[in-house]
């Protein structure tokens, strides 16, 4: 299916106006960068990457796309015949997906004609506006869960395609697993997840439903024990999956006491192997709240889908350089009060000391980093070609892995869940 229609009419409108001015082939760069953090956040997580460019390489415009854009007058007859040829040829570079962001940083370079580039802005936008926006809030779950496993599982409070966006971006962030089963398929995400109440009330009694899931899915499997009473659950549960039950799961509730009651109750009962997960509107402060209770695993649903109340990383996309009509480079940039932004070519490093990130120096021109600056733009696109290694279950394993890397080398004041500033400066230099 094309992504090209999964734009903003302006970007189109724009591309006529610059046909007809003679000025849409001018080579052009444009950045996506946030000006500021959600509020109070101390650093963002790149997300979206591999969307992103599944996405772009299925941004065409066939016939029916064509067809409907002529009969609704969206653009002049000229302009949908450059659209009929349209194929990004330019070059894209950004910072790997699982990288630490912060204001200001050009997380994705677009050099392209201006006409090329500027059809991708809303695609780009909607893309990292969102993934990033999870991958923030998850990976500040995933640090206040202190080493314990997570499960994202918000599927049902988000919109179809978003769930997936979300468990692959919660993933890369340092989720465990998912829920969502397209996720899994589409992006390897590993997949979770057993029963819900209804299977209990479905069944005569509490143990009809847990000797039922037991037959199927065996012993080790997860039983929920919220559905009636807690204590005669967890009775039952041994009873009928024996002292190797797996897990226990709580969905209501005062979690910190109750998970306490069913910890000491299970090893009474000798179950001493048997986990406990919650999953009741959990988020970073709930999950830190737990932090001393016998927790063995979280699942978070609404707060992760949600971006723990930024659904969007408040990012842009802004033209910051061009030719002009005697081929040199001028810089471009918006001098709004409120929302100005640098212009020119950039070259983003992140300053190091001892391994340990001091700042994001942020370079107008092409300099060569120094021995203690680590590069942050790789190569994503290049004529036109996107690196594979970024697609697919490749991609997502390698920006899961790159995010560890990254967030390593912050320093510990990263991880506190209270407001405050970004924990590294924004240098532009």
């Amino acid at each position: 299916m094309t992504s090209a229609l999964l734009t903003d009419r302006y970007e189109l409108t724009m591309v006529e106006a610059a046909l007809r001015a003679g000025t849409a082939h001018r080579d052009s760069v444009f950045e996506v960068f946030a000006r500021r953090l959600p509020e109070g956040r101390r650093y963002g997580i790149v997300a979206g990457t591999g969307r992103f460019l599944a996405e772009l390489s299925r941004f065409r415009f066939g016939d029916a796309e064509l067809a409907w854009l002529s009969d609704e007058r969206i653009v002049d007859a000229a302009t949908i015949d450059w659209l009929a040829d349209y194929r990004f040829s330019g070059d894209v570079s950004g910072y790997a997906e699982g990288e630490v962001y912060l204001p200001g940083s050009p997380l994705l370079v677009v050099e392209s004609s201006f006409a090329e580039g500027v059809l991708l802005e809303t695609l780009a936008l909607s893309v990292f506006n969102y993934d990033s926006a999870v991958a923030g809030a998850a990976a500040r779950m995933v640090s206040a869960a202190d080493g314990r496993p997570l499960a994202e599982m918000g599927s049902r409070r988000t919109g179809e395609r978003s769930a997936v966006a979300a468990a692959r971006a919660a993933y890369i962030a340092g989720f465990d697993a998912t829920s969502n089963l397209e996720a899994g398929r589409t992006w390897g995400v590993p997949t979770m997840g057993t029963a819900a109440h209804a299977f209990t009330l479905l069944h005569d009694s509490e143990e009809d439903a847990f000797r039922a899931q037991v037959a199927t899915l065996g012993p080790g499997t997860t039983l929920l024990v919220d559905t009636y009473d807690i204590p005669t659950a967890v009775r039952t549960a041994v009873e009928v999956a024996g002292t190797g039950l797996g897990a226990v799961r709580i969905d209501s509730g005062d979690l910190p006491s109750l998970v306490g009651q069913v910890r000491r109750q299970l090893d009474d009962l000798g179950a001493t192997g048997t986990r406990i997960t919650v999953t009741n509107d959990l988020d970073e402060y709930t999950i830190a709240a737990l932090r001393a209770a016998p927790v063995d695993s979280y699942g978070v649903g609404t707060s992760v889908v949600s971006g723990s109340g930024h659904p969007a990383a408040g990012m842009v996309f802004k033209l910051v350089a061009r030719r002009d009509d005697a081929g040199e480079w001028v810089s471009v940039a918006k001098k709004s009060a409120d929302k100005a932004s640098v212009g020119g070519r950039k070259a983003p490093v992140r300053v190091l000391s001892d391994g340990v990130a001091t700042t994001e120096l942020i370079r107008v021109g092409d300099e060569q980093a120094a021995e203690h600056e680590r590069p942050l733009l790789v190569p994503l696109v290049r004529g036109g070609g996107v690196d594979e290694r970024f697609l697919g279950h490749e991609g997502v394993a390698r920006a899961r892995a790159h995010r560890i890397e990254a967030v390593a080398e912050l320093p510990a004041g990263a991880f506190r869940l209270g407001r405050g500033e970004p924990v590294i400066p924004t240098v532009y230099r």
